[in-house]
């Protein structure tokens, strides 16, 4: 994330608080950064997929307009939430995919193979990723958070340990943990 504007954060807390103008005036503010993430994401897509990043900002752009329930607290908390709308928009548009290919499943490969060869992480299965990022979730919600910032949002360890407010050591910790855990469940037969 580039400039942490105190100015972001005040638009984001006065669109929380009914200011629809506010919205208008930060996305030219966050949108560079919003389509890093969207380019990051793309980085574990298929090479032929036909959304663009910028497409997904647009889409994403859409469903934040949705979100009037979230009390905005700082820019790290819109771009995690921005971050998740961009991941679910991509499994809907995955299973979409698999729907058309009548019912045929991609390959599944470790995230550990996904994150360490990128031209194999086009077949990872990403509904079955989304569905065991929210399995985890609910076990441990720090871990899942930055598994989102590490794997979708591609941030450093000293970037998500800045953001979370934790130590880097703890970060990596969680990161490999929740790297076994998700091995472990997407490898399950």
């Amino acid at each position: 994330m580039s400039d942490p504007s105190p100015e972001v954060t005040q638009l984001l807390r006065d669109w929380s608080q009914g200011d629809a103008s506010a919205l208008e005036k930060v996305i030219p503010l966050v949108f560079e950064d919003l389509r890093k993430i969207a380019s990051g994401l793309f980085r574990r897509e298929n090479e032929a997929h036909t959304l663009q990043p910028t497409a997904l900002v647009s889409e994403a752009y859409l469903r934040l307009i949705d979100q009037r329930q979230i009390q905005w607290q700082n820019r790290e908390q819109f771009f995690a939430v921005a971050a998740m709308l961009m991941r679910r928009i991509l499994v809907d548009y995955a299973k979409r995919r698999q729907t058309v290919k009548r019912g045929s499943r991609a390959v599944k490969i470790p995230l550990d193979e996904a994150i360490g060869i990128p031209q194999a992480a086009a077949d990872l299965d990403m509904e079955a990723l989304d569905e065991a990022l929210s399995r985890l979730a609910e076990i441990d919600p720090r871990q899942s958070r930055v598994v989102e910032m590490r794997f979708f949002m591609g941030l450093t360890h000293e970037e998500i340990a800045e953001i979370l407010g934790i130590g880097v050591t703890t970060v990596k910790r969680e990161w490999k943990t929740a790297r076994l855990w998700l091995f472990r469940e997407l490898t399950k037969k």
